[in-house]
């Protein structure tokens, strides 16, 4: 199989989809089998963009625009500074509501269905991530990143700030590949242009590697990107003129789709929950 990769040699097909049939004889287990127990630490005084993240709200970078934007009073009163200092004995609000930290940390690996909003709600009514698990998982949790409504595949959700915040920025280059199929076959001019790096409206676009999903179905690609800007996988291959039929991302920061079926959920391994930790 060829693959296109201008500076480096190109990186197996980690979590690529499969052709191999899957087993799923042991769906149910996946939501019901012992969770590895992950504490949040004590404190004595903590910033409050921080405070925020723990409550199972949002990461600690989208806390930061919370608070600027006056939506958490602390003792009755709005702060606009991130960095204001609170202790177990200051009543937080967010929008109104009292907040506290979760004291039990959770992580969630989703394969996200088509049609689901990436949010923990929405004005206009639509299905949002968030409606799979409810009911089933009684934290506040919050997705980390985003997919857009038709994009399907691996979704992380938890209630942990500081790991949402690290698995967020663009300095630990997070690895993710999605599988794409396309309106028509993709020229091989094309996926070595991709690779090369094109520049789009907000900028260059650098991508890892890029190829066929196999030698027979030319309108399939896998391309493995780290960069997080807003649709960016679709952009890249509708610069050239091509309508993106699905789009699935297969794997995301060492985690891949294996055994977990489209909409369905599970919770990490102490393993795995190690391994995103460690991302350097």
């Amino acid at each position: 199989m060829k693959k296109f990769n201008k500076n480096k040699k190109p990186k197996s097909q980690r979590g690529a989809p499969s052709r191999r049939k899957s087993k799923f004889s042991d769906r149910e287990k996946q939501h019901k089998k012992e969770i590895p127990k992950q504490t949040a630490p004590d404190f004595e005084d903590m910033r409050l963009n921080r405070y925020v993240a723990h409550c199972g709200i949002c990461s600690r970078r989208k806390a930061d625009e919370y608070i600027k934007a006056g939506k958490v009073q602390v003792n009755g009163e709005t702060v606009i500074e991130p960095g204001h200092r609170v202790t177990p004995k200051d009543k937080v609000q967010y929008e109104g509501k009292y907040i506290r930290p979760e004291r039990n940390l959770v992580y969630i690996l989703m394969n996200k269905p088509k049609n689901y909003i990436t949010t923990t709600s929405d004005e206009r009514g639509r299905k949002t991530v968030m409606d799979i698990v409810e009911h089933k998982v009684k934290e506040r949790i919050f997705p980390v990143g985003r997919l857009d409504r038709a994009t399907m595949g691996l979704l992380l959700l938890t209630n942990d700030g500081d790991l949402a915040k690290k698995l967020s920025h663009p300095s630990h280059e997070i690895q993710k590949i999605y599988h794409i199929v396309l309106d028509k076959d993709v020229e091989e001019e094309h996926l070595q242009q991709i690779a090369e790096g094109i520049t789009l409206d907000d900028g260059k676009a650098p991508v890892d590697s890029v190829y066929y999903y196999n030698n027979k179905d030319l309108n399939e690609c896998l391309i493995e990107v780290h960069i997080g800007r807003n649709r960016i996988v679709r952009r890249i291959f509708e610069h050239f003129g091509y309508v993106v039929k699905k789009l699935d991302r297969v794997y995301y920061a060492g985690l891949t789709k294996k055994d977990l079926p489209r909409g369905w959920f599970r919770h990490l391994t102490e393993q795995e929950i190690i391994m995103l930790k460690h991302f350097k």
